[in-house]
């Protein structure tokens, strides 16, 4: 049989089973490009990632970004966003020689087929095509051979990495993959990873005949040219142990061909893709939505494997009928990420918060940045705070809600506010902040007097006093819903230490060194890489807006609404005040410039919608808009910054769909023009929520009237239960601004 034939044959199914849903409703997952965002404009690119929503089996081909036309190696399974791969696999033919295990696979562009469901590419010049398919906790490889010669498999591995041959076709392997902690007690973080399999032949027959040569955590496989044309690596995964991966291949693979997986993998993302229908837009505009949408279910992860999952928080194996979700980095998703599962499926949402509980009962600290193997303590605050409010406000309850408190509370007594710190013991730099207010600044050029402040990353003192901030109003907020009024004054009242680095005349936040006095630093510029001396990969222009839990106190220090809407129009347009290429020197997490705003980096993110509490909606929908059709277009530069595994797309999927949550922790959303002329949100419950908003276009996206249910309501605001209740939200758009509306509307509360 002609093997384009055969390659192609998967597709002949899927096109029949697709064209079958068809005939029913539009399938959306056509729109998915993986590759959009696959070269950054400095720093980390996105990943094509090949997944199942939420599941624990993802891969992607390990290349520097989509401009390299070499592949290093196929790993068998990343275990945490965009890094921690493990046994990473070379195929090649010929005689297998030792320069084989450095020589990179050279590949065609145009001959790769990314969707997240399946993967191919073309071995240009080895003749040798790599294809992959991912379950759950399984997933297969099939590589098919052109020519002659043998064919080769080379699987690096640790120097810890134990590989196995039963010289009947099914091998395993185990590795150990993790981290240790920095600071003045590294703490080592490591679990191990056990993967069982099969080789089989395209007549799924085992591969005997097999050449295999392991030294050194890397195993070798030949296989003659008379052997097999192709190869299918069908394995499973586990953290559990060598058994657990066994059941899991038995669970998963037993009966299961290369095709049916395609086949099921493309179901299960038509399932959550297709949630949320459009209607108008451009292309581009639905290729960027669903895209943003497939990144939004790479994390978390779900690790239970049959009712049970190994926690590396406290190397025990438990017992669960829920599922334990790991991989999540708190400073970046709660801002729309969070929020944006609690609309879209707030049973997972429930069990994420149930995973954080269990974590911190497990650790003995709340996570913020949980991983596989624990707690990665990265940026700084203690954003997990706000997502357990957001949820518990939203309804989702299903936790041990006073463990979760005790967790949280904890965190901000007891725990230190030391970036890249977090679960270690509380310093006496926090206990200057408990007792002044504010984290404090070194002087310029001053030696740093704390010994567990990174070399890097420093002390960050106003991000931190302003993240800390929100987090103890998150705390106190937390505390007068479940009644403990003691802690509700007291944390409430610590929510507001962010003005304790407010400098009236700079109207910015400013740092101050231990004895109150102000470090006079130039705000755009000051702090070394990434600012982190005093701020945090943003400037001061961009953390002068960081106050989302007190908008209302944010008006009073910038003179009220209509000073605030200037000072806001000042940040789109004030200049860098220096060359780009200076500026990226130390601003390179700052990307996607408007002004001094950052579109590349979360803290920005509210920042447009502000004009909603300044009386200016109609700038809101001209900003929002304008951003999304500059910075996140549908090819390979259109993510303007680190994407960060769902985060900043969770921006453009609320942003496309004409909402925003503003402050996590108040069950509110910001409205803004849509991108489509309708969008539905499908939900768990059965109801649909729709956003109407006929002739959206480029020229015709600012609001006239709203209608909520039939209802005119001048309020740029909707809340969570008018959109879980299902409805319509109606947007009667023009092409000028309408800017009386909204204009008058109350700052939303509780």
């Amino acid at each position: 049989m002609d093997r384009t034939i055969r390659y192609v044959g998967a597709f002949i199914l899927l096109l029949l089973f697709s064209g079958l849903s068809s005939c029913i409703k539009e399938d959306f997952t056509k729109y998915i490009d993986p590759t959009i965002g696959n070269v950054a404009p400095f720093l980390v690119p996105t990943y094509p990632t090949m997944h199942l929503p939420n599941q624990m089996i993802r891969m992607f081909p390990l290349k520097e970004d989509y401009l390299s036309d070499q592949v290093e190696a196929f790993p068998f399974q990343v275990t945490s966003h965009r890094n921690g791969s493990i046994l990473r696999m070379k195929v090649s033919r010929g005689e297998l020689t030792p320069s084989m295990w450095k020589q990179e696979m050279n590949i065609d562009h145009d001959l790769e087929v990314y969707h997240p469901w399946y993967y191919s590419t073309y071995l240009i010049e080895d003749d040798i095509r790599v294809s992959f398919v991912p379950g759950e906790k399984c997933a297969i490889y099939r590589i098919d051979f052109q020519g002659t010669g043998n064919r080769n498999l080379l699987i690096s591995g640790s120097g810890e990495s134990k590989c196995s041959f039963d010289g009947q076709g099914r091998f395993s392997f185990q590795e150990k993959t993790g981290e240790t902690t920095e600071g003045l007690y590294p703490v080592p973080m490591f679990i191990n990873v056990y993967v069982y399999g099969e080789l089989r032949d395209e007549n799924n027959d085992l591969i005997k005949d097999t050449s295999v040569d392991i030294q050194n955590g890397r195993c070798s496989l030949s296989f003659s040219e008379g052997t097999t044309a192709s190869v299918l690596v069908r394995y499973a995964v586990s953290y559990i142990s060598p058994e657990q991966a066994r059941v899991n291949f038995d669970n998963e693979l037993a009966d299961v061909s290369f095709d049916d997986l395609i086949l099921s993998g493309k179901a299960a993302w038509e399932k959550v893709i297709n949630q949320i229908e459009v209607k108008g837009g451009t292309e581009a505009q639905k290729r960027t939505f669903y895209t943003s949408l497939y990144r939004t279910y790479e994390r978390m992860v779900n690790i239970n494997e049959g009712g049970r999952y190994f926690s590396g928080y406290d190397y025990r194996v438990h017992e669960s009928g829920r599922p334990f979700f790991v991989d999540d980095w708190t400073w970046d998703t709660y801002r729309a990420h969070h929020p944006l599962r609690t609309i879209l499926d707030p049973g997972t949402q429930n069990d994420i918060l149930n995973s954080y509980t269990l974590m911190y009962e497990q650790s003995g600290w709340m996570p913020t940045f949980p991983q596989v193997f624990g707690n990665h303590m990265c940026m700084n605050a203690y954003h997990s705070s706000v997502i357990f409010l957001d949820g518990y406000r939203k309804g989702l309850k299903d936790y041990d809600v006073e463990k979760a408190y005790e967790g949280i509370k904890k965190n901000l007594t007891e725990g230190t506010f030391i970036p890249w710190r977090q679960g270690t013991s509380r310093r006496p730099i926090d206990d200057f902040f408990h007792e002044n207010g504010y984290f404090p600044a070194l002087r310029p050029g001053e030696t740093e007097t704390e010994p567990h402040v990174d070399d890097f990353e420093k002390r960050q003192p106003v991000s931190v006093t302003l993240g800390i901030s929100y987090n103890f109003w998150s705390l106190g907020q937390l505390a007068g819903e479940l009644g403990k009024n003691t802690d509700f004054e007291k944390f409430s009242l610590a929510g507001g230490n962010y003005k304790n680095l407010w400098h009236p005349e700079h109207r910015l936040f400013m740092p101050k060194d231990e004895k109150g006095v102000w470090v006079d630093i130039d705000p755009k510029s000051a702090g070394g890489r990434g600012y982190r001396e005093y701020y945090d990969e943003n400037n001061g222009w961009t953390y002068a807006w960081d106050v989302q839990h007190d908008i209302e106190g944010l008006i009073g220090l910038l003179g009220g609404k209509r000073a605030a809407e200037e000072r806001l129009d000042q940040m789109f347009r004030e200049p860098l005040g220096m060359k780009k290429s200076e500026f990226y020197v130390n601003g390179a997490n700052s990307t996607g410039m408007v002004g001094q705003f950052s579109m590349g980096n979360e803290p920005s993110f509210h920042l447009p919608y502000l004009y909603n509490y300044f009386g200016a909606p109609w700038k809101t929908q001209k900003y929002t808009r304008f951003l999304l059709d500059v910075w996140f277009k549908d090819n390979i530069f259109g993510i303007p910054g680190d994407e960060d595994g769902g985060a900043m797309s969770a921006f453009v999927v609320f942003t496309s769909m004409g909402l925003y949550p503003v402050t996590p922790g108040l069950p509110f959303y910001a409205i803004t023009s849509p991108v489509f002329e309708e969008t539905v949100i499908n939900l768990k419950d059965g109801k649909r929520f729709t956003i109407l908003a006929k002739g959206a276009s480029r020229t015709k996206k600012y609001i006239q009237k709203a209608y909520i249910n039939g209802m005119e309501t001048d309020s740029p605001f909707i809340t969570h239960q008018q959109v879980m209740a299902g409805g319509t939200l109606e947007l009667i758009l023009g092409e000028l601004p309408r800017k009386e509306w909204g204009s008058n509307a109350e700052i939303p509360g509780l």
